[in-house]
């Protein structure tokens, strides 16, 4: 692949966090008071936004990326690989601010993991920091919910223009509830729509999402279990592959990339979840946050001949759901 400094047109465009990942692998996670030797320690480039625009381009997607980086090795280490991978990457650099980094303890039995992150503020995205021009022409945008303010302000903008716009969403950080307004898709963990809604019932909270911040889709990750939607008028269940897991660091990051790419193909539903839920499956078959970002090809033979994980919800449940939400919905509840 070439190394294109700017590319023709734009596909998706990327606004959000990039990260400095060791991968600490570990014979089981250690307890309290305890002394474990790690079988390993790598470092490996991540972050949410910024793997999803590698995927994407991998996949044949233009891509282009805006992300703040201090002036250091590590910041150095991500320009270099966006240029590799001939992605249009805008970086606001900070001169002597160190860039995020994360030290992730992955359990080797099961492949689980748990992130111990530090990021400066000073590399924290601002609207001052961008630029409408990155965003204009774009098919998509994916934005995080880290730095709010600033990801508001791309989503605004891409709103102006009638582009779509994705959100990964896993942590009620200040100001998302703003951004949720311009936030199109809602993709987000398990755990977020709970905390957003004080709603336990993951067949409850997305609905609930989608009323008061009007949003076409939300949708949750379900872990092994694979992925969950409401697009309105129906719940879609996409049950998860089963792969022999290394390290599922960075298996969000790359299902978003996934769904961005059947966003902007053009997909229904369904396809863009199962797609995306294979995307990520065969992330977690290597170490690290783009541990293995499978062809189209693999992907495609996983969707048609892997084994699935058992399905969240029932049919029968799924239907009672979806009722009960419309009925909500007809009775014009905003909470």
């Amino acid at each position: 692949m070439g190394e294109p400094k700017t590319l023709p047109m734009i596909d998706v465009v990327g606004v959000g966090i990039n990260a400095t990942d060791t991968i600490i692998r570990l014979p089981h996670f250690p307890a309290c008071d305890s002394k474990v030797e790690l079988l390993s320690s790598d470092v490996r480039l991540g972050g949410q936004v910024a793997s999803a625009m590698v995927a994407c381009r991998k996949w044949g997607l233009a891509a282009r990326y805006v992300g703040k980086i201090g002036d250091d090795s590590a910041g150095r280490m991500h320009a270099d690989e966006m240029k590799r991978a001939g992605i249009d990457a805008h970086w606001i650099v900070v001169p002597g601010a160190t860039s995020q980094s994360s030290y992730i303890l992955v359990d080797e039995r099961s492949g689980e993991r748990t992130v111990l992150w530090k990021r400066d503020s000073s590399i924290a995205l601002r609207p001052e920091d961008l630029r409408r021009e990155w965003i204009s022409g774009a098919r998509a945008l994916l934005v995080d919910g880290h730095d709010t303010d600033a990801a508001a302000q791309a989503a605004r903008w891409a709103h102006e223009e009638g582009i779509p716009v994705v959100g990964d969403f896993d942590n009620r950080y200040p100001g998302v509830e703003a951004l949720l307004e311009f936030v199109d898709y809602a993709v987000t963990s398990k755990d977020f729509p709970e905390r957003l809604t004080g709603e336990p019932d993951l067949l409850k909270a997305l609905p609930a999402m989608a009323r008061h911040f009007l949003c076409r889709v939300t949708a949750a990750t379900i872990g092994a279990q694979g992925a969950l939607a409401w697009d309105g008028s129906q719940f879609i269940q996409s049950p998860g592959f089963r792969v022999r897991a290394a390290d599922t660091t960075g298996a969000g990051d790359i299902f978003h990339g996934a769904f961005l790419y059947g966003l902007v193909r053009g997909w229904p539903m369904h396809d863009m979840l199962e797609f995306s839920n294979a995307a990520a499956a065969l992330n977690c078959t290597a170490p690290g946050a783009r541990g293995h970002i499978g062809t189209l090809e693999e992907i495609a033979g996983l969707r048609e001949e892997g084994s699935r994980s058992q399905p969240a919800h029932s049919a029968e449940e799924l239907a009672a759901a979806s009722r009960a939400a419309l009925a909500l919905a007809s009775a014009g509840d905003r909470p």
